[in-house]
């Protein structure tokens, strides 16, 4: 039961109270006087002070006020005569949790003391729930703590680059690993430059693409891009990115990057080892090549000396071709092994994809007329003026197209309409990509697993067996892809996609040709 302490300087009236609240259970301990109640309470530290108010020396007022000044939570009942309301009011504006009467009866002390007891007991549940919900407030805080050092050193240690903005699009995070590819400081960035200060154009209008429209996948899937470090020079990167919502509000964004450039660097040299590799593992094959174009020689050569000796004018004429087409053969082999051999950066100048389409269908259209081949053009008139190497997409699209002509002459489907499509498409992540398709005779799955080894041909003694690894080399060497789609008697389909570079104020003009 809760202690008790009873002030009154008329001792009677405090043995009274005192008999009374015992017999209700209550620990009693008693004073008589303000200054004696202050001693007791330090000793005692009662739950309920009950303090007349009219007493001499220290009265219940000063009483009240000292008890509050050591313990604000303690509940002290004053005791009233009558008429004394103001009195009695004071005392409440001090903290009494309650007053009663004079004379006091015992229904009355027991409802003040009810109501006292019950303060009590909201205090003390206030107070373990204020204290368990500091304790859970303080492990939360902790939790967060951990989980904010841990992400902090989840983005410092990531082999990623990480860029971070608000919703305005400026930096606030940027990590190690972004200034290992941007070569930016970090004070330089953060909360000084925005995301278009570190990104080129083509990355952000996809980035951004997905900005409103809350619905979609708001995930950038990752792709091969190239960036410009602090020095202007070309990064090439994997890069993704996303904006962050709350209830389909943007909270900001964040860009992720894989630095691309030791791996390109391994893949230039696996590919100079395999070019190397392959051309002292075909030397076999080159020698087979060069004794079929002797024979051929040999052959001419024996032609014309019949013509000579019997005079006849069309053993000459078949003789100097045969010897003219081996000297083709001869210098299309060895400028094949020259292209595969050699180290050759891409030469990159402002030029139109088109116009090299164009020139590669009017060179082969002579060709193709003489065997009753069409050569049509589907050119992306949204392609206009870029920067590529204009010599190696030429080569690439002679190569294919040629090889796309011979395979309709091969075909002897009579009946067949053979036709070349030379197509041209802007994709929108700054490629373009260049379509041959023709109708001729097609491969099989097993040619097609062949058709990029070395000395490979399904021209038999007329081909060299290396035009389509030189065609991939020029395609790599410009950081582009080739895919192939065949089917026996139905035609193939080479697909090249080649990255360009911006020309400074005029990424992709209207093709007016």
């Amino acid at each position: 039961m809760a202690k008790l302490l009873l002030i009154d300087d008329e001792e009677a009236n405090v043995r009274v109270m005192a008999i009374s609240l015992r017999s209700d259970g209550y620990d009693v301990v008693t004073a008589y006087s303000g200054e004696e109640g202050l001693d007791v309470y330090e000793k005692e530290n009662p739950d309920i002070v009950v303090t007349d108010i009219k007493m001499p020396g220290m009265d219940g007022i000063d009483v009240l006020k000292a008890i509050k000044e050591r313990n604000p939570e303690s509940e002290v009942i004053i005791i009233t005569g009558h008429g004394d309301i103001d009195n009695a009011i004071e005392a409440l504006k001090y903290g009494a949790s309650d007053f009663i009467n004079k004379p006091v009866r015992d229904d009355a002390l027991a409802v003040a003391l009810e109501r006292a007891l019950e303060k009590l007991d909201i205090k003390r549940r206030l107070n373990e729930y204020t204290e368990n919900l500091e304790k859970e407030v303080s492990k939360a805080t902790q939790e967060l703590r951990r989980q904010s050092h841990f992400m902090e050193k989840l983005i410092l240690t990531s082999q990623e680059g990480i860029v971070a903005t608000d919703k305005k699009m400026k930096v606030v995070i940027y990590n190690p690993s972004a200034e290992v590819i941007l070569g930016y400081e970090p004070e330089t960035v953060i909360n000084k430059k925005r995301a278009m200060d570190l990104f080129p154009k083509e990355v952000m209008r996809l980035y951004v693409a997905r900005k409103h429209d809350s619905k979609s996948i708001k995930k950038l899937q990752w792709r091969e891009v190239q960036v410009r470090d602090k020095n202007g020079i070309q990064i090439p990167v994997r890069f993704t990115g996303t904006f962050l919502y709350e209830k389909n509000n943007i909270m900001g964004s964040v860009a992720f990057m894989q630095d691309l450039r030791e791996i390109k660097r391994l893949e230039k040299e696996l590919l100079r080892s395999e070019r190397l590799a392959t051309i002292g593992q075909t030397v076999a094959g080159m020698a087979h090549s060069v004794k079929n174009i002797l024979h051929g020689f040999k052959g001419g050569n024996y032609l014309m000396e019949i013509g000579f000796k019997k005079d006849d004018t069309e053993k000459l004429k078949a003789g100097w071709d045969m010897i003219q087409k081996n000297i083709r053969q001869t210098s299309e082999l060895v400028m094949d092994l020259l292209s595969f051999s050699k180290e050759r950066p891409p030469e990159y100048e402002p030029c139109r994809p088109n116009d090299i389409a164009r020139d590669v269908c009017e060179i082969l259209k002579e060709t193709a007329h003489e065997h009753n081949v069409r050569i049509l053009k589907d050119l992306d008139p949204a392609i206009g003026q870029v920067r590529m190497d204009p010599r190696s997409v030429h080569n690439i699209l002679m190569n294919l197209a040629s090889n796309a002509v011979d395979a309709c002459i091969f075909d002897e489907n009579i009946d067949k309409s053979r036709r070349v499509i030379l197509k041209t498409v802007l994709e929108e992540n700054g490629v373009v990509r260049f379509e041959v398709k023709d109708n001729g005779v097609g491969m099989t799955p097993d040619v097609q697993e062949k058709i990029f080894t070395s000395f490979f041909s399904t021209k038999g003694h007329m081909g060299t067996g290396l035009g389509l690894l030189v065609t991939r080399k020029l395609i790599e060497e410009h950081n582009g892809t080739i895919d192939m789609q065949s089917e026996p008697n139905k035609g193939t389909t080479f697909i090249v996609r080649i990255p360009f570079e911006r020309v400074e104020g005029n990424l992709v003009n209207t093709d007016k040709h």
